[in-house]
């Protein structure tokens, strides 16, 4: 159990971060930590919210010079702890971060560095397809994008790499799997393809 409801730290997350994107990615992350919680046998609610909120004070203080106790995610811990929640949540937080030195030990730290930028790369393969639907993502087309160095710039395929082989799951077992969790989430994510029908609907502007 965590100090903190689901529903309070989902109303936290929201609290500090306005940007829809990153919103949406935090709750990539939880759904997928969620499911592998499931799968190992552990706690899905202190899996899931740490999932929620590990990235919920990187617009507040986005630590561009990646400090190791200043900032994202320092500060946010900081916040978490005095709420009361666990410290095996508040160490893996700080350790998705490499800058902050502190060591992925436990399961839940493996798995939240393991999930964190794969979920943002298969948000990226999502948005590319004509549906906008996570359900039209597969393995090899993930394996393809992983491979272009040019598509989502910002992902790091080593975190992705290394982070499931410090879980001990085969890179295209662990995509297949991260991938069930957000197809199951996929209307929370807006990955379902309402986007593409929205956008089909909608006369264009001239925007992005």
């Amino acid at each position: 159990m965590t100090a903190l409801s689901r529903a309070d730290a989902l109303a936290l997350m929201e609290s500090w971060t306005a940007s829809d994107s990153l919103r949406k990615h935090m709750l990539s992350v939880e759904a997928a930590m969620r499911a592998y919680a499931e799968r190992f046998g552990e706690d899905a609610d202190l899996w899931g919210i740490t999932g929620l909120l590990h990235d919920f004070d990187y617009e507040r203080f986005p630590n561009a010079a990646q400090a190791a106790d200043a900032e994202h995610p320092a500060e946010g811990v900081r916040h978490l702890r005095s709420l009361g929640l666990p410290e095996t949540v508040c160490e893996a937080i700080l350790g998705h971060a490499h800058y902050t030195g502190v060591a992925r030990v436990t399961p839940l730290a493996k798995t939240l560095f393991a999930c964190d930028e794969l979920c943002g790369l298969l948000t990226a393969c999502a948005l590319v397809k004509p549906s906008k639907a996570i359900a039209d993502v597969e393995v090899p087309g993930v394996r393809k994008k992983l491979k272009d160095k040019a598509f989502a710039r910002g992902v790091s395929r080593d975190d992705i790499v290394q982070g499931a082989e410090a879980l001990g799951v085969p890179l295209d077992e662990h995509i297949a799997f991260v991938l069930g969790a957000m197809r199951a989430a996929a209307p929370a994510l807006g990955l379902d393809g309402r986007l593409q029908a929205s956008s089909a609907s909608t006369p264009s502007s001239g925007g992005a």
